[in-house]
Formats: C-alpha cells, sequence, structure tokens
C-alpha cells in the first residue's frame, strides 16, 4: 500500500470525488492543517486517514503526513488535496521510484484548459525553475505540488522549510545529494467548485510563495 500524503486546508468540496478516485493500492493520509471548514470530518467519512498539524504551512503539512506514512511500502507521494490533479495518475509518478529509474519522481503540470494556471503564477514558477536549472544542474521546469519519493530518502535529506519554500528545499537539496530527478507530465485541472489555491488562487498568494522559495535559494 502506497501512502499518498494530501496536506489540506479548507477543502471540503474537493475531497470526496479526490478521494473516491484514489486508485487501488494507494492510501490517501488527509493533513489538516488549521481548516475551518469540515474538511476533517469529510476525509474520514470517506475513509481516509486524517491527522491534525497546528504548526501552519505547507511543508509543515507534508513533513507530517511523510512521518505518518508507512515506513514498509518505502514510497510515499504527495499531491494537492483541491482537486486540481488526476489521482489515477499517481502510479506513473512513483513508476520511475518503484522501479529504480529516479530517486525523485515530479510532475510537470500541464493545463488542461485555459486559466487552469493563471499568468502571474506560471510565471513565477518559470522563474524559480529556472533558477534551479542554474543552481543545481537538474533538468526541472516545475516546483510543482505532485511528486514521489522513497520515504526513507526523503526523510535523510532533513529538510527545514516548514512554509511554501518546501518543495523548492527539496529540489535545492536533491540537486546536492545527486538525486536522479525525473519529470512526468500530468494533468493540471480546475480547483474543485468551493476551494482555492493558496498559491495561484491570488497574486499576494504566488508572491509569498515566491519570497519563501527566494529564501531557499539565498541560503
Amino acid at each position: 500500500m502506497t501512502d499518498v500524503v494530501l496536506p489540506c486546508r479548507n477543502e471540503a468540496p474537493a475531497l470526496p470525488d479526490l478521494l473516491a478516485r484514489m486508485p487501488a493500492g494507494y492510501r490517501a493520509i488527509v493533513v489538516d492543517n488549521g481548516s475551518t471548514d469540515a474538511s476533517a470530518a469529510v476525509a474520514r467519512a470517506c475513509g481516509a486517514e486524517v491527522i491534525s498539524v497546528a504548526e501552519p504551512g505547507y511543508g509543515a503539512a507534508v513533513h507530517a503526513g511523510v512521518l505518518a506514512a508507512d515506513p514498509d511500502d518505502g514510497v510515499v507521494c504527495v499531491m494537492d488535496a483541491d482537486g486540481s490533479f488526476d489521482p489515477a495518475q499517481l502510479p506513473a509518478v512513483a513508476r520511475p521510484v518503484r522501479d529504480g529509474e529516479a530517486d525523485l519522481a515530479a510532475g510537470r503540470r500541464r493545463p488542461v484548459a485555459r486559466g487552469v494556471w493563471p499568468l502571474h503564477a506560471r510565471a513565477g514558477n518559470a522563474l524559480l525553475a529556472r533558477r534551479v536549472r542554474r543552481t543545481t544542474g537538474l533538468d526541472v521546469h516545475d516546483i510543482g505540488p505532485m511528486r514521489a519519493v522513497r520515504r526513507a530518502d526523503l526523510l535523510a535529506l532533513g529538510l527545514r522549510d516548514r512554509r511554501f519554500g518546501y518543495p523548492l528545499e527539496l529540489l535545492v537539496a536533491a540537486g546536492r545529494a545527486g538525486w536522479r530527478v525525473a519529470e512526468i507530465d500530468v494533468d493540471y485541472l480546475p480547483r474543485a467548485a468551493g476551494t482555492r489555491s493558496k498559491v495561484t488562487g491570488s497574486v499576494l498568494g504566488t508572491a509569498r510563495a515566491v519570497r519563501d522559495m527566494s529564501r531557499v535559494l539565498a541560503r
């Protein structure tokens, strides 16, 4: 059974459909990170394991979920809980890690419709990805939130960022550790009605994410 960490803050409208489409052999761990809606209750009603994390931040939620994942399977996946990704594509993302072809597999977002990925968010992502390529030599083009990695390897990196800088810190640390990183094209879908991205949903959210990630690159 492969655990899928789903960082979650106020994603109740997205969870029933998302959890119902989890592929066989993949178990959802919903990490409730300060939700003020019924996210935790909805997730439990749908059969997901739910843990609560008081410390705010994307990195805090992902780290707690990884700690809670079953160490026996070895591979852990991470995916946003807002319905913007298709769980059916998780096996394709995990396959290079399972087959020993990569140490980290990261989803490269491919929008399925106009407006799914706002221009301000896409531009910020492209800027950061270019800086990662220059800094690490990794051939990456997306600082995306869908990935697969061996749990023990991830924890051994000792990532410290607990906010929006976590995905970037992972790539920088992976590059420094000489990891093989594979990018897998994944569909980027419209978010479920009633949800809003904490990053791409506003110019301010994107600016905060770029700020957090720039601090990682400045270390």
